[in-house]
């Protein structure tokens, strides 16, 4: 079974590094297989089709992050709270592919815009963010708390720079993420 479970994963890997690259239309099933080695048959034992490819990847990432948000909503909504969930969040955003995921759904929009699997990752992100705010929270506070997750996730993207470790990046990420979650000060 492992040895299924990491052939799937790998498949996954390869093909969200070639839509990424080459664009999920451009890019195909047998491109893949040849990037991995196989033939189309022993892709085809796991996934059918690239749709599946996708609908796999969302899935899993899917689970991470409803499992991610059940803990918090299980916890006391407390400011250190709102914080473990900014390192956890963290810690899957830089520990995994999920980058890599949410790039290739960046880079491909127009192609995965009527896609179910990646329809339900957009309202899970809304549900994400939602977890840091307080029922009372004004408009600008849900702002400011959301720009904290998308901190993390513009680290990718902003901080290009070759000579930029992914340690310095989530360390830098890290800190704006928890900065802009703390309360701000109170007007004097």
């Amino acid at each position: 079974m492992r040895e299924h479970t990491d052939t799937r994963a790998r498949i996954q890997e390869v093909a969200l590094k070639l839509f990424t690259e080459q664009g999920y239309e451009a890019t195909s099933l047998r491109e893949i297989a040849e990037a991995l080695g196989v033939t189309k048959a022993a892709l085809y034992y796991h996934f059918r089709t690239k749709d599946d490819i996708v609908a796999g990847l969302a899935e899993d990432h899917r689970a991470t992050m409803e499992h991610l948000i059940k803990w918090a909503q299980d916890q006391p909504s407390t400011l250190e709270t709102k914080r473990e969930f900014i390192r956890r969040y963290t810690d899957e955003l830089f520990g995994s592919h999920h980058h890599a995921f949410m790039r290739f759904m960046e880079r491909n929009q127009t192609a995965l815009r009527d896609h179910p699997k990646v329809e339900r990752m957009r309202s899970l992100m809304t549900r994400l963010v939602g977890v840091l705010w307080d029922e009372d929270a004004t408009t600008a506070q849900r702002l400011r708390s959301s720009m904290a997750i998308f901190t993390l996730h513009a680290s990718w993207f902003v901080l290009k720079d070759d000579k930029i470790s992914d340690e310095e990046r989530k360390a830098a990420a890290l800190q704006i993420a928890l900065e802009l979650i703390e309360p701000p000060p109170s007007p004097r």
